[in-house]
């Protein structure tokens, strides 16, 4: 990697010629395929952008001309180009981030990994630029295809339309593809020159005439689509769909053509004004296990084999989401009410199982989660079912749907928020750590946390039940927790999991965090203290057992894989002192900060969510050393020397 070794900053793409640019592409696809299959990552996107990053900063001069990633999962070539190639701890602790994080380069401007949102930001940039009178000065916004399904976009275009007088560079990466395949009106547009008799013609006797080649021909034939596709497309009229906006459209462009790119880049920089500059590539370009996956061609993968890119490791153990989607196939079988919704992540969400057997039940509306919601409310009222299905921290793009259109309209629509808690490498903008708090100010809604794979199918039949309100399922990214079993089940449907003689400390804990809580409890009773843990299984509203049993104990403490500032323990405290109840509640959750990339076990750790940190805390409280204090009960409660002495026994050992 000779060429790749000398580049050190984007002014070193200068000088090279253009045999060299190309040489330069294929030692960075190499670098990827070799890095990313180390650490996992998002492969597919970076290796189809690898041509059209070189040409912009070539044309363009970064960070004096600033580069907007939409969704930002595509800037690993960008990062190389601008010194960061040390990828040996990509989206783990310390290491660079997944994602443009500006606190690595000056390189990075926008963090937020959230489709759709690029144009906005440009188009604010721009502004501030010409209110200063730095009229030499470029934004360059990359957008993919599949976040043109986001209503930002359109926005943003409304107000970027309306003063072209702006620097402002708009590159739309077309794929074809957001996870899956881009869906929609949009979609059909921009891909609409390939169902014309002449592209139909040319892709079947071309496919047709390859294949007698055996695999190596197809491979070719794949090859050579997605340039003939560019070349196709000119004859789209393609600029009609934006000659309302004012705005001047160039291209459909080779995107792996580097000296086609840069022409074009120049054209549209040489305008002065907002131009569109449409730009064809390949998810997965140069890496045939990528393109020969068709579900989402390597849009994230794990750690896998370079050459073959099979998975290093298979598991043998089931992930949540692969148990809700089980789950709802069966229940989709026995009501044919129930009717899945997803924003572009048919697969990532579990989906797909039931799209498979019903494939006109399950709805995928494309990057537009605010849509997916308010569509859900008018299916609620037609007499359906929806079980909208997202990650848990795109459900914070759509809440004023959920409020006013689900929630107001007591619309029967449940939501199965996956990723939720701690995610772990995709960093700040990924952890879903925010909908307890953010979901359980709407009226009337229900809020589910399973514990186990048991629980999830348990509870999220319960929620698909409930017609008049919102109903929310979530749970955390990886394997299922091991199941484990409650002592009893209490009237409003609390899981008692193990109850002490001395009632001491009432362990609240929500869904996976049961077994952190079954750990702390046996460390309390080493020092002679009695715990009760409760699994509340549907932890909004708080039930009417949890504020029984919290008036017989001295403290109460609630664990949460989401923020503490209004989380499930701030509701607790409220419910109780609302019921006359004025036994202490230690919150235990997550800072309301934004943590950054590492496993989840690394961030609890750090944030202080751990077995020995909680049950060091408690025992303190416990013995009237530290805030919120727990209560006396003398004839009840083990005695503060007791505790003291056990405490003073497990220092010395």
């Amino acid at each position: 990697m000779a060429l790749l070794d000398a580049i050190k900053s984007p002014a070193d793409l200068t000088d090279l010629s253009g045999e060299q640019l190309v040489e330069l592409a294929e030692e960075i696809r190499a670098f990827l395929i070799e890095e990313v299959s180390r650490t996992g990552g998002h492969l597919g996107p970076n290796l189809g952008v690898v041509e059209l990053t070189i040409a912009l900063h070539r044309v363009f001069d970064s960070p004096r001309d600033p580069f907007i990633w939409d969704t930002g999962h595509q800037s690993y070539v960008h990062k190389i180009l601008t010194g960061r190639k040390d990828f040996s701890a990509l989206r783990q602790k310390g290491g660079l981030a997944g994602y443009p994080q500006r606190r690595e380069s000056e390189h990075d401007i926008v963090e937020s990994s959230h489709a759709s949102s690029s144009l906005s930001w440009a188009e604010g940039i721009s502004r501030a630029f010409q209110m200063q009178d730095q009229d030499d000065r470029f934004v360059v916004a990359i957008v993919g295809d599949g976040s043109l399904t986001g209503g930002m976009t359109w926005e943003a275009l409304n107000n970027i339309s309306h003063d072209n007088e702006r620097n402002l560079i708009i590159v739309i990466n077309d794929n074809g593809r957001s996870y899956a395949p881009t869906i929609g009106g949009m979609a059909r547009f921009l891909s609409g020159v390939r169902s014309r008799s002449s592209y139909r013609a040319f892709k079947s006797g071309t496919e047709r005439f390859l294949s007698l080649f055996g695999t190596p021909g197809k491979a070719l034939y794949r090859g050579i689509r997605g340039g003939a596709r560019g070349f196709l497309t000119r004859f789209a009229n393609n600029e009609a769909l934006y000659s309302n906006l004012d705005m001047k459209y160039l291209g459909p462009v080779d995107g792996h053509n580097i000296e086609d790119v840069e022409r074009v880049l120049q054209q549209a920089k040489d305008r002065s004004a907002p131009v569109i500059v449409h730009v064809i590539t390949e998810k997965g370009r140069g890496y045939a296990p990528a393109r020969n996956d068709e579900a989402d061609q390597f849009h994230a993968v794990g750690q896998i084999d370079p050459v073959t890119g099979e998975a290093r490791e298979p598991s043998d153990s089931v992930s949540w989401t692969k148990v809700f989607s089980q789950e709802l196939v069966n229940l989709a079988d026995h009501n044919p009410r129930i009717v899945g919704i997803t924003a572009a992540m048919l697969r990532p969400t579990g989906l797909n199982a039931m799209a498979a057997k019903y494939p006109e039940r399950v709805l995928d509306v494309g990057i537009a989660e605010q849509h997916a919601v308010t569509s859900a409310a008018g299916l609620a009222y037609g007499g359906m079912h929806p079980v909208v299905a997202v990650y848990a921290t795109f459900i914070n793009r759509a809440f004023d749907q959920v409020l006013m259109d689900v929630a107001l309209h007591n619309a029967g629509v449940t939501f199965v928020l996956d990723r939720a808690g701690v995610t772990g490498p995709d960093g700040p903008s990924h952890h879903g750590m925010w909908d307890l708090a953010i979901l359980q100010v709407v009226p009337h809604i229900r809020i589910a946390a399973p514990r186990d794979a048991k629980r999830l199918r348990e509870e999220l039949a319960e929620a698909v039940a409930i017609d008049d309100a919102p109903t929310v399922v979530r749970f955390p990214k990886g394997s299922v927790s091991p199941e484990i079993d409650a002592v009893r089940r209490t009237a409003d449907g609390v899981d008692v999991m193990a109850e002490a003689a001395h009632k001491d400390v009432l362990l609240v804990a929500v869904g996976p965090m049961v077994h952190m809580a079954m750990d702390i409890r046996e460390r309390l009773a080493a020092q002679g203290i009695g715990a009760t843990v409760v699994d509340p299984r549907w932890v909004i509203p708080v039930a009417t057992s949890i504020i029984d049993l919290a008036r017989d104990h001295r403290i109460v403490a609630s664990i949460e894989d989401g923020i503490r500032v209004g989380g499930v323990g701030t509701r607790i405290r409220q419910e109780l002192r609302a019921a006359g109840v004025d036994t202490a509640v230690d919150e235990i959750g997550l800072p309301d900060t934004f943590l950054d990339h590492a496993t989840r076990g690394e961030i609890f750790e750090d944030v202080g969510l751990t077995s020995q940190h909680i049950a060091r805390n408690l025992v303190s409280q416990v013995m009237g050393m530290k805030v919120p204090v727990a209560r006396p009960l003398p004839a009840e409660g083990a005695s503060d020397e007791s505790i003291r002495e056990a405490s003073d026994a497990e220092g010395k050992a």
